[in-house]
């Protein structure tokens, strides 16, 4: 791409709703006598009418519920644009990077294209339709999803998640149309960037570069790729590869037979890309010249990563089940969050994700799920990711449904599919590829609809084909957690799980005892900071915490139909069961609430630590709110850090000195090392009341290894102590602490336990998270 400009900014947006005779131009809509507003690109059409005044924000109290007209609107965008004369020669190619939904585009009055999916980019040869040296005019129409999810069939199988059946024919994002986390909001705009690009008759249309092998440091590299050109012979082409990462550089220069070709070459003494905690994440910055005659037509440059990612899996049930994240040679220890819409409406997402990521490297994550009710990240996130040593696990955009079989829903898929992995498959940080988020639980838990999810063609034949075809070197599963035919009882019984559960005690059977080897999903609730509640529910409806206002931050959507269980009721429990007691006032609720949030997500890391390589990760749910709301986010909407923030950061160390539940009046002390290096450490376990001194010494810890160190006899199993950990590495002295006995405990007494929590390193103030 030789010329590009933005799209990008002020334009026109007329909108209406969809009934009677319909304008077929922007001419016609104009005098049909529709309203008109400024809309700003990227953008959704919510953040349009609120900033015009037309309506209150979204986000605030209950005025979600005032958006769901506009679901059945159709909306129409119109500004004017100039192509500089350099686009001459070249094809000039309209891309729009994120459009919601059913779009129609006419450059100049002609029609020139249609997009039918909100989350892949759409690219629209315009260059027969606009005059360059010029000014021009461009118009898209949006048509209202949910009217265009009216034509499609619904067999009996089908069913989206809480009644929503609309959302299985749409490719929006299934969070869209409400959530447990999310607010409804069917939204519709141009919410990712919108550019005009030059492109030449002769191009790299695509690269991709896979690590083979890496043996005895040399690694083996292939770079697959493919261009068209307008030239009659292709026997004058040739290509040239170059790498650097410092001062390690590789090289290669040769024929190429065909338009779709490959290079295979070694490259010794390479540096290797790393899971953070592992070892330095080395980038590659790689370029591939095109070159015709002996001069470069066509070039890209991308930065790359030497590693190999394993998946060893065994999916029988039990403790002979296996589900391992390796990368070269090594087995990773995955400590990670679930991530979830950065913001409910997509096109403020790129404002929040600098802030957002900084959050999940400095609460020490090494891995990252993407989440399948979300849209797909941009490469500004997996540049990130890549940048930083960030493991990537990827859904498909599919979630907590029963999808079409069909033909055309299969086609639209495949054409998703194909585009996302073209576009992210060459990041270093992509560890794997799943199929979807809960559906075959969903086929398990609605078993009457169709008989095993071995029949969804989605998961085992279209996606699958799809990610060997165009990205054969990395992991597939089918579904999250996958459920294989031969293995009975549902989603309790297979390697991979979403520990959810009955939501009761945060150490009660079910959690102490899950059969999980990885848990990619496991939560629970916390409450917002007191200032962050004020800044979304209206003033009289702060407390008591049972009114419409804290039910639709919940997230319920009251107009349609409330959701089977109250979220809000259900956290007032585990302070219950905690504390024993109901708080009577919102700051009693707040900090109780996220006390109770903030040890039990501690808890779940670090059983997974403990039993180490019987358990081999947990990716908790979830690190940041996508809108004000009450929730199992650590960070709320507006950035403001729980308690648990603090705790997780704590037990995510790489190295971590841990305690274990009681067995037989005794807690073991257990030091766990997540890294490549074998480090001496110094330690010293504390009685946290009375500073006593219970243990202390030096002790080697293996790399990559558990060692236990001693264990702590206590007289009654019921007894409640407060305990502190201390280890020091390297000069670094990192805390932890442990709280035994059986709850009810005292709130005031933890209150003073707290207050000697916040003091360990990574200091913190809880009135800070809670006020």
């Amino acid at each position: 791409m030789n010329s590009r400009f933005s799209l990008n900014g002020s334009w026109n947006l007329y909108y209406g709703p969809e009934q009677g005779q319909m304008p077929i131009s922007i001419e016609a809509v104009k005098t049909s006598g529709w309203p008109v507003i400024e809309a700003s690109v990227p953008g959704n059409v919510e953040i349009d009418l609120s900033r015009a005044g037309i309506e209150q924000d979204p986000f605030l109290a209950e005025h979600v519920y005032d958006y769901r007209k506009y679901e059945f609107y159709q909306w129409w965008y119109e500004r004017s644009f100039d192509v500089p004369a350099d686009f001459i020669g070249q094809d000039v190619i309209l891309r729009l990077h994120g459009i919601d939904t059913f779009g129609t585009i006419w450059i100049n009055g002609e029609l020139a294209g249609t997009t039918d999916n909100m989350m892949i980019e759409h690219d629209v040869n315009i260059t027969d339709y606009v005059n360059i040296g010029q000014t021009n005019h461009i118009a898209i129409r949006i048509e209202s999803s949910i009217n265009q999810a009216r034509k499609q069939n619904y067999p009996v199988a089908l069913a989206g998640l809480e009644h929503h059946d609309e959302m299985v024919w749409l490719r929006k994002p299934p969070h869209a149309f409400g959530w447990d986390i999310a607010p409804r909001l069917v939204s519709a705009g141009i919410w990712r960037d919108i550019e005009i690009l030059g492109r030449e008759r002769t191009y790299l249309k695509e690269v991709y570069y896979s690590t083979q092998s890496i043996i005895n440091g040399a690694v083996q590299l292939k770079v697959n790729y493919r261009y068209e050109t307008d030239q009659p012979f292709l026997d004058a082409f040739s290509v040239r590869l170059k790498g650097v990462c410092g001062d390690h550089t590789f090289e290669f220069e040769g024929k190429t037979n065909f338009c779709s070709d490959n290079i295979q070459l070694t490259i010794p003494q390479a540096k290797l890309w790393w899971p953070r905690g592992y070892g330095a994440a080395h980038l590659y910055e790689v370029t591939l010249d095109l070159l015709y005659a002996g001069e470069i037509v066509a070039t890209r440059t991308e930065k790359i990563g030497f590693r190999i990612f394993k998946l060893e899996t065994n999916f029988v049930p039990g403790d002979a089940g296996e589900f391992k994240v390796i990368v070269n040679d090594v087995p990773i220890l995955v400590k990670g969050t679930n991530w979830v819409p950065l913001d409910a409406l997509h096109s403020r997402d790129k404002g929040r994700l600098q802030e957002a990521f900084d959050l999940m490297v400095d609460i020490g994550c090494n891995t990252v799920r993407c989440w399948g009710g979300n849209v797909y990240e941009d490469h500004d996130f997996f540049d990130l990711c890549d940048l930083h040593g960030i493991l990537v696990w990827q859904d498909f955009a599919m979630a907590c449904a029963i999808y079409p079989q069909t033909d055309d829903f299969a086609d639209m898929l495949q054409k998703e599919a194909v585009s996302i992995i073209k576009k992210l498959r060459n990041h270093a940080s992509l560890l794997l590829w799943a199929g979807d988020n809960e559906i075959d639980q969903v086929y398990y838990r609605w078993g009457h609809r169709l008989p095993h999810a071995r029949f969804n063609r989605i998961s085992r034949e279209i996606l699958p084909r799809i990610v060997g075809s165009h990205d054969p070197y990395r992991a597939f599963v089918p579904s999250s957690p996958y459920m294989p035919e031969h293995i009975e009882g549902g989603d309790l019984m297979v390697p991979e799980q979403h520990n959810w559960g009955p939501r009761d005690y945060f150490k009660s059977d079910f959690y102490k005892h899950s059969t999980a080897h990885f848990i990619s999903e496991i939560g629970y609730h916390g409450c917002p900071a007191i200032a962050s509640l004020k800044k979304f529910l209206s003033p009289d409806k702060l407390w008591p915490y049972q009114n419409s206002e804290w039910d639709t931050h919940n997230t319920e959507y009251l107009p349609l139909e409330r959701r089977r269980y109250d979220r809000n009721e259900l956290m007032v429990n585990q302070v219950n069961t905690l504390f024993g007691f109901i708080p009577d006032t919102l700051e009693d609720l707040a900090l109780a609430s996220q006390i109770s949030q903030a040890e039990a997500k501690k808890f779940f890391i670090e059983m997974v630590r403990l039993k180490k390589w019987r358990r081999t990760g947990v990716i908790w749910w979830n690190l940041l709110d996508c809108w004000p709301q009450i929730s199992d986010a650590v960070v709320d909407y507006y950035f403001s850090k729980k308690i648990a923030y603090y705790y997780i950061k704590r037990v995510q160390q790489p190295i971590c000195l841990m305690m274990t539940e009681m067995e037989n009046w005794r807690h073991r002390i257990v030091l766990g090392n997540d890294s490549n290096e074998s480090v001496w450490v110094d330690f010293q376990v504390e009685d946290g009341d009375t500073g006593d001194i219970l243990l202390a010494g030096q002790v080697y810890s293996p790399a990559n290894e558990n060692v236990e160190i001693d264990q702590i006899k206590l007289n009654s199993a019921s007894l409640q102590k407060f305990f502190v950990m201390k280890w020091t590495v390297g000069g670094v002295t990192q805390a932890n602490h442990y709280i035994s006995g059986y709850p009810p405990y005292s709130f005031e007494q933890y209150k003073i336990w707290l207050s000697k929590i916040e003091s360990l390193q990574h200091r913190f103030s809880s009135a800070d998270c809670y006020n």
